[in-house]
């Protein structure tokens, strides 16, 4: 039996153009630099390692998504359902969470912290990451 393997950036665009259901997708490590998901369901997806660099997933549903060591800097997730996401250890430089649903969201607290993505979800102010610890820097 053949191992599952990740969607490429190609089969995603044309689910979405066939209006297909991104739900429970596989796009692990998957590049999909600015690509636009705006207000579709990708509920329980697993993006693990995904570029998202400047996507549009403003009013998408990421809810129960997994996007561990994900890179969505510059991403629009004004109005996203994060509702039990998984975004530990993600690049959230410059993201945008206006009017997100955030409730029980595992962010890397060590790279961002709460008081600003509170702040992002009021008013949309993009993120800023910390700089993480000397000690934890490549040498």
């Amino acid at each position: 039996m053949a191992s599952p393997r990740s969607l490429t950036k190609d089969e995603v665009l044309i689910m979405v153009a066939n209006n297909q259901s991104l739900e429970g997708a596989d796009l692990r490590g998957t590049d999909l630099t600015g690509i636009d998901l705006a207000g579709k369901s990708l509920r329980n997806a697993k993006l693990g390692e995904a570029l998202l660099v400047r996507a549009n997933l403003s009013g998408t549903d990421l809810s129960g998504a997994s996007l561990w060591h994900a890179d969505l800097k510059y991403a629009d997730l004004s109005g996203a359902n994060l509702e039990d996401a998984d975004l530990d250890f993600c690049n959230l430089e410059g993201v945008t969470l206006k009017g997100a649903r955030i409730r029980k969201t595992t962010f890397p607290l060590k790279r961002v912290k709460m008081r600003d993505v509170m702040a992002s979800v009021q008013t949309g102010r993009r993120l800023v990451c910390l700089i993480e610890d000397d000690d934890e820097q490549p040498i």
